[in-house]
């Protein structure tokens, strides 16, 4: 199984979104934190499985959440752009393929 490692900026992103959502009930940012691990484990298990969403970039979407986990397949890591909330600005993360 690769590593994972986030691009800075989505690293920020996971975590706002995560503050965002234990700010709004108990448990609710526990939740969200441990569905985007989820999310990411599947992610290293099986890099290929999931859509190619922005070619090169793939994504896997979250079951009980809003966004999702944009990814690039390495060879050596998977090298995580963007933690994505699906009804807001699309394709923001592009620049980060650079």
């Amino acid at each position: 199984m690769k590593s994972h490692v986030f691009h800075p900026e989505a690293d920020a992103e996971y975590a706002e979104a995560a503050l965002y959502y234990a700010e709004r009930g108990e448990n609710l940012g526990g939740r969200f934190y441990d569905e985007i691990e989820r999310v990411i484990a599947e992610i290293k298990t099986a890099p290929d499985r999931f859509r190619a969403y922005d070619p090169p970039a793939r994504r896997n979407l979250a079951r009980d959440f809003p966004y999702a986990v944009v990814y690039l397949d390495e060879p050596d890591r998977i090298w995580i752009l963007a933690v994505v909330h699906l009804r807001r600005e699309p394709g923001y993360w592009r620049k980060r393929l650079a």
